[in-house]
């Protein structure tokens, strides 16, 4: 027997499953078909590597909406503030930024695939790079071990699948995993793009208006098509630019989004940029500048109110002069602009493909998974972890910790099944 031990794929969840089998005792092989490790992980967080959330275990769960509860058992074994003291562990300081993202104080990604890496050296783990898995073996529902792409065969009572999901498939995530898991007998519920920005044809986005405009802490909301309802908001940072919009805020409203669109050709959201306060608030606010600076223009007697880009933008759709004095505004046009900060509407009609999204949602039917182990359940000695998991979070820190979590407890009882084949 090669090893006790195969990884598919040094990513996230691969890396960290191969550290955890090797450091529970199993000889462990790590193959990735990229040169080199850790290639997506590279461009996680902008490039910062956001990677984790320091928040309590239960909320980490709340904000993984796409089978978030499925990870309860995992993270009773290794969670988001584990994560952090591993990194520490290998010398790696992390600082928390807004809420509650966890970066490297170096800001670069390449810190920690470098400590994942220099992990690995130092542990009973044979890595191949440059790598293709061809086809696993099994027999009667057992796992063998792998074929690779050069025809030669590693046998290992254990596989663990951590191919990731379609995005980004120039960094490898390509859907191997997915055709592997399906030769198996298991079920691959429909993919879709996640966090992902969104789409919309309105004429300012067509017109570049507000392109490269971030609003900080705003209101974005996705309404029911049929009553106008909110069905999801999301209080994050938003970002317009030349094809609709992007930043957290988006990001999050995505999936809903998707979903919606799959039964609308559009879908309607609506934009709170002054969430913090009610229309009557904000009315009252401009009503009183109006009292105070009224022979100010309107764009210099509500400056402070909004961004300037933002406020000029708006004071156009309320059709109202930006070089009026204040003063000479009625009550009912204030009013009807104080609803504008709160309630402006527009529609998308569409978000970016799987491949050019940050996550994908759908994967590997979790009725096929014990959730202790992340074992399958219908071939014994298979694991799955990561993002090839029907499993996906918020952007945030989130899916990443999902991967960890995910890699670490797979790692953990793959060595504790190959242990039976010492005996």
């Amino acid at each position: 027997m090669d090893a006790d031990v195969i990884v598919i794929g040094a990513g996230t969840s691969g890396m960290m499953a191969a550290i955890s089998a090797a450091k529970h005792g199993a000889k462990t092989i790590l193959i990735e078909k990229n040169k080199k490790v850790g290639k997506k992980l590279l461009l996680t967080g902008g490039g910062r590597c956001n990677v984790t959330n320091n928040r309590e275990p239960e909320d980490i769960i709340k904000h993984i909406p796409g089978n978030g509860k499925f990870l309860y058992s995992a993270f009773s074994q290794f969670n988001n503030y584990d994560i952090m003291t591993f990194f520490e562990e290998q010398g790696v300081h992390l600082k928390e930024e807004d809420h509650g993202r966890m970066f490297p104080v170096t800001d670069r990604s390449k810190t920690i695939v470098n400590a994942l890496w220099e992990t690995i050296q130092q542990l009973p783990i044979q890595v191949f790079t440059g790598t293709t898995v061809k086809k696993i073996l099994a027999e009667e529902k057992n796992i063998q071990g792998v074929i690779l792409d050069t025809n030669e065969r590693l046998l290992a009572p254990c596989v663990i699948i951590s191919t990731g999901g379609k995005t980004y498939p120039q960094t490898g995530s390509t859907g191997d995993g997915y055709r592997f898991a399906k030769k198996l007998g298991h079920t691959v519920t429909p993919l879709f793009a996640t966090e992902s920005p969104l789409l919309s044809s309105e004429d300012f986005i067509q017109e570049k208006r507000l392109q490269g405009l971030a609003l900080q802490d705003v209101a974005l909301s996705v309404l029911q098509p049929a009553t106008g309802k909110k069905a999801v908001t999301h209080n994050m940072d938003l970002l317009f630019t030349h094809f609709g919009l992007s930043g957290p805020a988006a990001l999050r409203c995505s999936a809903h989004v998707q979903h919606l669109l799959d039964s609308h050709p559009q879908v309607t959201m609506e934009l709170d940029a002054l969430p913090k306060q009610t229309v009557s608030q904000t009315n009252q606010q401009l009503l009183q500048l109006q009292q105070e600076q009224g022979k100010k223009s309107v764009k210099n007697g509500w400056r402070h109110v909004l961004p300037e880009r933002y406020l000029l933008f708006l004071l156009e759709q309320a059709d109202i002069k930006e070089d009026m004095p204040l003063q000479t505004l009625s009550h009912q046009m204030i009013e009807q602009f104080s609803r504008l900060v709160h309630q402006f509407q527009f529609t998308v009609y569409k978000t970016w493909p799987i491949e050019r999204s940050f996550v994908t949602g759908g994967g590997i039917s979790l009725k096929e998974i014990t959730p202790q182990s992340m074992e399958s359940k219908l071939v014994q000695g298979l694991f799955f972890t990561g993002e090839v998991l029907d499993i996906n979070g918020y952007t945030g820190g989130f899916n990443i910790t999902a991967a960890f979590v995910t890699g670490y407890v797979a790692g953990k009882h793959a060595s504790d099944i190959a242990s039976y084949y010492h005996f």
